[in-house]
């Protein structure tokens, strides 16, 4: 072998070494870029234990929403001192801080709910044209992902009118195709990324006797048309991205309109759960212009806020007496029901393994190839956490009520 043959070989095999573990991925959104909690272009690791270490870690301020990721970065929300909100821009790979925003913008949610904090909620969007955050009061306000700097705001309550969500604004916002979904107070809006401004409002008033969305939107194809799916407080509605005209709807019974989770789109179907209500699944057809949304199954399990993940034809779901459960999403069936595992669990994919955090900072990897329950492995990696967890190529991302965590993924 001559010297050219040997080294030749070795050096690409380094440059795409050196290329892949370089490159990051992004979780740039509420639930990942699907908004379905799979992952797209990477895996989980086969076990937890020594694949999942501590990169890094700063202190932070309280917040609910889940962290994001996108081109490198990494963007967090808080609230500072019951009275500011901050969003702070981390380089991914070491947790040098790039730059920070702030503004006033907090509030006191009502008193039978104050044991889940007045701290931020919803997780911010981001794509290279702006970083979408949406603050406790309804103020939604886009920020250069680079520099930090205001690019606009809107402030919903003055701008449209609706009123002040009781439990402060819980909807993720949605970027796509240069626009801005998500349900305000009094409505769902779409607005234009460039500069903020009102293309349409839809769904006003669907709410129940107290305003506020819990539920964050997906954008699904279905029956051949891509649509958008809002859970209200009251109803689950398919609506045209173009018009805002509703094209279907149907009233999901929740106790005190609590219509938390994402809803699922399975093809031409949706699943959707609530609070005090039932587990759905709905199938959504059309002839011509008439739209209908029939009940293929209904089942006794109730959600609570964890949103669902679809595997291997199964739905995995955490549910309102802390423990969870796998549908079989033709027919409705449990295949397994575990004992309590904690208030609250994010849930996420691979399409084999599903990963789990729960609110006690459990970090749970689950099989998802077989229809019992079977965990691989778990590990505590926060102290106090409800907000979704966020995975890349090679980084797992936690937020813990007072600090971020960066772990680093081996495989």
């Amino acid at each position: 072998m001559n010297v050219r043959s040997f080294f030749l070989p070795c050096l690409l095999c380094c440059c795409l070494a050196q290329l892949n573990s370089s490159a990051l991925g992004d979780w740039s959104q509420w639930r990942g870029d699907n908004r379905d909690g799979q992952l797209v272009s990477t895996s989980l690791p086969p076990s937890l234990k020594g694949n999942v270490t501590l990169a890094w870690e700063k202190p932070h301020a309280p917040s609910y929403s889940g962290p994001v990721i996108f081109d490198g970065m990494l963007y967090t929300t808080e609230t500072v001192a019951k009275k500011d909100e901050k969003v702070t821009a981390y380089d991914l790979s070491d947790g040098t801080v790039a730059w920070t925003a702030q503004w006033e913008g907090s509030m006191a949610v009502p008193f039978f709910a104050a044991s889940n904090g007045d701290w931020i909620r919803a997780t911010p969007a981001c794509n290279k044209d702006g970083l979408v955050v949406v603050g406790m009061r309804d103020v939604i306000v886009c920020l250069d992902p680079k520099t930090g700097t205001e690019k606009w705001r809107v402030d919903f309550p003055k701008t449209l009118g609706s009123p002040l969500p009781m439990f402060g604004a819980n909807c993720s916002p949605l970027i796509d195709r240069g626009a801005v979904y998500m349900q305000t107070g009094g409505a769902t809006v779409k607005l234009s990324m460039a500069d903020g401004s009102l293309i349409w409002q839809t769904l006003e008033n669907a709410t129940s006797s107290s305003p506020g969305a819990f539920s964050s939107p997906v954008i699904a194809t279905i029956a051949g048309k891509r649509q958008l799916l809002v859970q209200t407080r009251l109803e689950l509605c398919g609506v045209d991205l173009e018009t805002g005209q509703p094209l279907w709807k149907q009233p999901i019974q929740a106790f005190r309109g609590m219509n938390i989770l994402t809803p699922l789109p399975i093809g031409d179907r949706v699943f959707t759960s609530a609070h005090s209500g039932t587990a759905q699944l709905l199938e959504i057809s059309r002839s011509g212009d008439q739209w209908s949304a029939n009940e293929v199954w209904n089942r006794k399990q109730q959600a609570y806020m964890s949103s669902p993940v679809l595997v291997d034809g199964r739905i995995y779901m955490h549910l309102k007496n802390e423990r969870m459960t796998a549908l079989d999403a033709t027919t409705g069936e449990a295949t397994f029901t575990t004992r309590p595992i904690g208030k609250y669990a994010s849930l996420i994919s691979d399409g084999t393994r599903i990963l789990a955090l729960t609110e006690q900072g459990k970090l749970m990897l689950l099989d998802g190839t077989t229809p019992q329950y079977r965990l691989i492995d778990e590990m505590v990696v926060a102290e106090d956490s409800w907000a979704h967890v966020a995975v890349t190529d090679d980084y797992l991302v936690v937020r813990d009520l007072g600090k971020i965590k960066v772990f680093r993924i081996s495989r």
